[in-house]
């Protein structure tokens, strides 16, 4: 106020205001997002409220979803008033193309164009469905794809000198990689593919669907290839774990038999291939689809419509960004330099015993 009397509100903030009163009245309905990211530089999808030096994708979208009147700001502080769930949370590094979260949310105009204006271009929300009241993402999803794009180079046997840019994967050993990933289908126990679980945790069973590895293809003068695997769900680090054992066995570093150890009771040492290459491309909901997809009520939890979406955002976005940083940092080469020092042969006891009593 000046001179006693009180400012005029320019234009532009009455109909913001109105704006914001028209959100409050929109009653909340439940709905998923389909999401895409490239998770280089987060740690992670899963938010990690009042730890703000390690950004989430999660912190970029719950600051989008106030920002853009969706939710309160409240909600935002505390996510169970929104009822949130994410379908899978990734690791750090790990990207998406694919990912669905569910939420409560108010229904406002042009809703998908004002959430993606307040989020970073490697975050974008490609599609939104109408879901039950009761609705889970995590507990509705029956099965989970992800791929694992990596430079073919990983799989030269150890005792062949391999310049990086010049290797191609030859049919033999692509038909080796594939046999050996045909073994994890099925139900097996992979304790020793997580650092979570003990070995007669009966969590650590998981149901393997499917997993092959694609035929390669050159990108910027370097091969890659990519690894598909379908599974009901996967544990941390699971994955990257499976992957890892299979290049090591490949390698020459470790033999064959050393899969059916792993399930077994005793520990193994099993190596971590790099996050970067793994990317959620798909959540299933095949169950919920059958009972609501055609209800008349609600759509069933398919995508084709956002697919042309999908590859667009992966070609732009995730692909160039596993590509580049593979040849700017050698993930996978200096991973690959890593593999000596396991010991395939041992179990952990027996090496833990050794150290204790050196020779």
């Amino acid at each position: 106020e000046e001179n006693g009397h009180p400012n005029k509100k320019l234009k532009s903030d009455v109909d913001e205001e109105d704006a914001e009163d028209q959100n409050k009245k929109l009653p909340k309905r439940k709905i998923v997002l389909l999401m895409a990211y490239s998770g280089k530089g987060y740690h992670g999808m899963q938010r990690n409220v009042g730890s703000s030096q390690f950004k989430t994708i999660e912190d970029d979208l719950v600051c989008a979803l106030v920002q853009s009147g969706c939710i309160p700001e409240n909600h935002g502080e505390d996510m169970k008033k929104m009822s949130f769930q994410r379908c899978a949370r990734t690791d750090k590094g790990v990207s998406a193309a694919g990912q669905i979260v569910s939420l409560k949310v108010r229904l406002i105009d042009d809703i998908l164009e004002k959430i993606n204006n307040h989020l970073p271009s490697h975050i974008r929300i490609l599609g939104l469905k109408r879901v039950t009241g009761g609705f889970n993402s995590k507990n509705k999803c029956d099965a989970r794809t992800y791929s694992y794009m990596l430079p073919t180079f990983a799989f030269a046997h150890k005792d062949h000198e391999v310049q990086e840019e010049l290797y191609r994967l030859d049919r033999e050993t692509l038909e080796r990689v594939n046999q050996l990933l045909a073994c994890y289908k099925g139900t097996h126990n992979f304790h020793n593919f997580t650092s979570q679980k003990g070995p007669r945790d009966p969590s650590a069973k998981r149901y393997i669907m499917e997993m092959y590895c694609g035929e390669p293809f050159v990108r910027e003068n370097m091969e890659f290839a990519v690894i598909q695997v379908k599974g009901q769900s996967f544990m941390m680090h699971q994955i990257r774990k499976m992957i890892g054992l299979v290049i090591a066995i490949v390698k020459g570093y470790a033999a064959e038999s050393i899969m059916e150890r792993s399930w077994g009771e005793e520990k193994v040492d099993v190596p971590k291939a790099p996050g970067l290459g793994l990317v959620l491309e798909k959540v299933h909901f095949e169950k919920y689809n059958r009972r609501f997809g055609n209800d008349g009520l609600h759509e069933p939890l398919e995508w084709t419509e956002e697919e042309e979406k999908i590859a667009v955002f992966k070609e732009q976005y995730i692909y160039p960004t596993i590509i580049n940083t593979e040849r700017e940092e050698k993930s996978m080469a200096n991973w690959l330099k890593t593999l000596p020092i396991h010991d395939f042969n041992s179990s952990a006891v027996e090496v833990q015993t050794n150290n204790k009593n050196p020779k």
